[in-house]
């Protein structure tokens, strides 16, 4: 019975989405838009749909065109419902960017 707490504990209710950082100009917080694929109910075409979330990005480590996980989190603001997860992989624009600042 223990393992099972622990099991659920472990593993969240929270949902999960994986998409680009569009913009950081906030402080603490990065705008992630999410690509969503549907058919299309009558012809079956794929349509491709785009939503933006505000997440919270504490340390500010995300830069633009970064691919980012979010999760659902309490309201943060008024717009604010996502926390960043992970840095699934940068974006070679903000690996040039960081080695001109450093020299």
């Amino acid at each position: 019975m223990a393992e099972n707490k622990q099991e659920a504990a472990v593993e969240s209710r929270r949902n999960e989405k994986v998409g680009e950082v569009v913009s950081t100009r906030m402080q603490k917080t990065i705008v992630v838009a999410v690509e969503m694929r549907k058919a299309h109910p009558k012809y079956r075409r794929i349509l491709r749909t785009t939503k933006k979330f505000y997440a919270h990005d504490e340390q500010q480590t995300a830069h633009v065109g970064d691919v980012v996980r979010i999760r659902e989190t309490r309201p943060l603001s008024k717009l604010k419902r996502w926390q960043l997860e992970e840095i699934v992989r940068r974006s070679s624009l903000a690996q040039v960017e960081e080695t001109a600042a450093t020299v």
